[in-house]
């Protein structure tokens, strides 16, 4: 059913009140755009699937209740973009919920498996993926469109319920409960402006004096990419950031030296940036901001690294898990260099499968050895 009034979206609205479930995707563009355009929801149920066009409705608002109800699962695959673009949209965030693709990594599956792939691993269906890239923002939305849209939703019940079972099966349904809080934590999708320079490429070759220039220029290019609507390099590109500041502009002609940075910012704005820059370069050093030294290259801890990979190694093909759903590098390295707060590794399930395993072998409680072709790990 393709939902084109606000009146049918209510009525839906009341008829999935009485479903277990509610699948959930969304198409949307974003190429020109600062925030997602959301261009079609769909959404599926025990008993029925549909479609609904976001552009003839007068409130979305009406799906808040639908998407808080604690009767109800939501269920995403991959459902990162899809929750922040309804949390825009709608106001709320849905809850329960579950991932199929979070889930998928404690069932052996590949780490950030496709949709279509699990479909196919799970149900035996092939899903054509042909529409991937057509205009959402088009209308009117071919048939073959509609089918696609569609399919995106059609099988999220069958692998929640299967999926579900062998989770209960193996212990690990529970397991699955802080990643899924994660996914709706609404901080997750709250944008801080003044720490958005930390994600600028190459910001690393930056001074903690340039640093400080950089958090207020990314700041401004965030704000105005936000009020303008438009992609956050349309304003300015990370490289034409860095490369401000690395050569400590504090007047516009020493900001259009920048390859680009003429055509891009009016004299207003270049004026802005570099009164922005003066100050920022100019603030006392205890003001100047650190990046986290917490990378794949600290020699110091390598070493420690590839012993702790090994054992992750063991663990992950042991349980059955992708090794980069049990461990990231980031968190290997944060425990390699000391830290033991705000580390997932060393929480939940992930601690009980190795993460105090690691704290043992860096204490040196435990050593790892070879038998044949097997790494052995022994308990001091």
């Amino acid at each position: 059913m393709f939902i084109v009034s606000q009146e049918e979206l209510e009525a839906f609205c009341e008829r999935a009140k009485s479903s277990t479930i509610l699948a959930i995707d969304t198409e949307f563009m974003r190429e020109k755009t600062y925030f997602a355009k959301l261009c079609l929801i769909q959404m599926a149920t025990d008993t029925e699937s549909v479609l609904i066009d976001p552009f003839a409705m007068r409130d979305l608002g009406v799906l808040a209740q639908l998407l808080t109800d604690e009767h109800i699962v939501k269920l995403f695959h991959a459902g990162t973009q899809d929750i922040e673009i309804l949390y825009r949209e709608v106001g709320v965030l849905p809850t329960p919920v579950f991932d199929t693709q979070i889930a998928a990594a404690l069932l052996g599956h590949t780490q950030q498996i496709g949709y279509a792939a699990l479909v196919h691993s799970v149900c035996g269906v092939t899903i054509k993926k042909t529409d991937s890239y057509t205009d959402w923002s088009r209308r009117p939305l071919s048939d073959s469109q509609k089918q696609y849209a569609q399919n995106d939703v059609l099988y999220l019940g069958s692998l929640y319920e299967k999926m579900s079972e062998e989770l209960r099966e193996k212990g690990r349904l529970q397991w699955l409960e802080r990643d899924f809080e994660a996914l709706v934590d609404p901080t997750k999708y709250e944008v801080d402006e003044r720490e958005r320079f930390r994600r600028l490429k190459r910001v690393s070759s930056l001074s903690r004096r340039q640093l400080a220039a950089a958090r207020e220029v990314a700041a401004w290019r965030e704000l105005q990419a936000q009020m303008r609507d438009i992609p956050r390099k349309w304003v300015m590109t990370d490289e034409q950031v860095v490369e401000a500041c690395k050569r400590e502009a504090r007047t516009i002609d020493e900001l259009f030296m920048v390859r680009g940075l003429s055509d891009r910012l009016s004299t207003k704005d270049a004026r802005e940036v570099a009164t922005l820059m003066k100050a920022a370069l100019d603030s006392a050093p205890a003001t100047w901001p650190e990046l986290d030294k917490c990378g794949k290259s600290e020699p110091n801890v390598d070493m420690q690294i590839d012993l702790m990979s090994a054992l992750v190694r063991v663990r992950a093909k042991e349980n059955d898990v992708a090794f980069q759903t049990l461990a990231s590098h980031a968190d290997l390295t944060r425990i390699a260099r000391g830290y033991r707060t705000d580390t997932e590794l060393l929480q939940g399930w992930r601690a009980q499968i190795v993460g105090n395993e690691l704290i043992e072998l860096l204490e040196g409680r435990i050593t790892l050895g070879i038998d044949g072709t097997s790494l052995v790990v022994n308990k001091l």
